[in-house]
């Protein structure tokens, strides 16, 4: 997959993440950013394996964000609370799996498409 176009995504993602905390309050923005956050790992994994089967990033990605996430039942140094967050919410661990499942659809669209 080439690069360029994935790194677009990449900042299209993060612009939508802050776009949508800019526009909305209450539970839309925390998960949709939630989902979001893994479609850019999602984006990252590609970028750095772009031959990767769309099933094997969602699952890595997937796996990263959850695998963070439960990190946040221990203690998160301060300097990387902003990136990591500090706090364990169950609900984020669905958010994240729904961020994957989208990415690897549009990923797997994009493949039939193209290839």
């Amino acid at each position: 997959m080439p690069r360029l176009p994935l790194f677009c995504v990449a900042v299209l993602t993060v612009a939508a993440g802050v776009g949508v905390r800019a526009l909305f309050d209450g539970p839309v923005p925390k998960y949709a950013g939630d989902a979001l956050y893994t479609v850019l790992i999602y984006m990252l994994v590609v970028l750095i394996l772009p031959r990767i089967r769309p099933w094997v990033a969602a699952a890595l990605s997937a796996g990263a964000s959850w695998v963070i996430e439960f990190a946040q039942l221990g203690e998160i140094p301060a300097v990387l609370r902003p990136l990591l967050g500090s706090t364990f919410n169950p609900p984020d661990l669905f958010w994240y799996a729904v961020g994957a499942a989208a990415a690897w659809a549009a990923h797997t669209l994009w493949l039939r498409r193209t290839g």
